[in-house]
């Protein structure tokens, strides 16, 4: 268990859910993972549910606002990279070629934050904190494990990556399929790039840790889940990919976790 008190620049700090069942996803989720979840109100009628684990921030699920249900957008796990300056990094976006679909703007006292869609199409929000640095708890079962990025052009999105956080990308060699580690300025892994597949769009996926991967595929399942990829061992460990009941897709990593 990674527990955390704050996140470096470039990091992957925070997920969040946004759908069209809240309350069944509550469920859904909290069965899957053992999360208890608080109600937080940020608007009349709508709220922010905060996920735990023994009382440690894990992650959040949020009604899908109008605009994204209006325009066809299915339910989304969020992947959040805190920056020293959300204006700052999305300044910065914009004149590598990506698109801001929401301006830097506070969350209350809790931290500051901007939509970025980037060059070749993939959405990701940067979070520079205040009284909420993110996950407390990282790298375990039920936490915050890794974030993938499918891309149509893996070169491109190195050199976007690198040009906004100075992240550094690694080639492992003797897969079948191209993958890249994502290493932060101080070398640490923080997360992987991959190609996108056929007919899959451009996307940030968000993995959480399991203990028993066959055991939780089997259990999301058996709760109306449908699989995607079904447990596939990776030889550091074994992934599966899910998609939940109201459509939104993550994946499960079980095996040796980073600190």
């Amino acid at each position: 268990m990674g527990e955390r008190t704050e996140y470096k620049h470039g990091t992957f700090s925070w997920t969040d859910l946004t759908t069209t069942d809240q309350e069944t996803a509550k469920k859904f989720y909290g069965e899957l993972f053992g999360w208890e979840t608080t109600d937080n109100e940020v608007g009349e009628g709508v709220y922010y549910t905060m996920a735990e684990l023994d009382g440690k921030a894990v992650a959040a699920i949020s009604p899908q606002p109008e605009q994204q249900r209006d325009a066809g957008v299915p339910p989304t796990w969020n992947s959040y990279i805190t920056v020293d300056s959300a204006d700052d990094a999305l300044k910065r976006a914009k004149e590598l070629g990506a698109e801001v679909h929401a301006d830097a703007f506070d969350v209350m006292d809790v931290g500051r934050m901007g939509v970025i869609q980037d060059p070749q199409g993939a959405f990701f929000l940067v979070w520079e904190p205040k009284a909420h640095i993110g996950a407390s708890v990282v790298n375990t079962a039920g936490a915050l494990a890794w974030n993938e990025l499918a891309t149509p052009d893996l070169d491109a999105s190195a050199e976007f990556y690198s040009e906004l956080f100075g992240w550094e990308t690694e080639q492992i060699e003797g897969m079948e399929m191209p993958y890249r580690v994502i290493k932060r300025q101080d070398g640490a892994s923080n997360g992987g790039m991959r190609p996108t597949q056929e007919n899959e769009p451009p996307y940030w996926l968000v993995y959480f840790g399991a203990d028993d991967i066959e055991g939780k595929v089997k259990q999301a399942t058996e709760r109306e889940a449908n699989t995607i990829v079904p447990p596939t061992d990776i030889g550091m460990g074994q992934i599966a990919v899910l998609q939940d009941p109201q459509g939104a897709v993550f994946a499960l990593f079980a095996g040796q976790f980073d600190e």
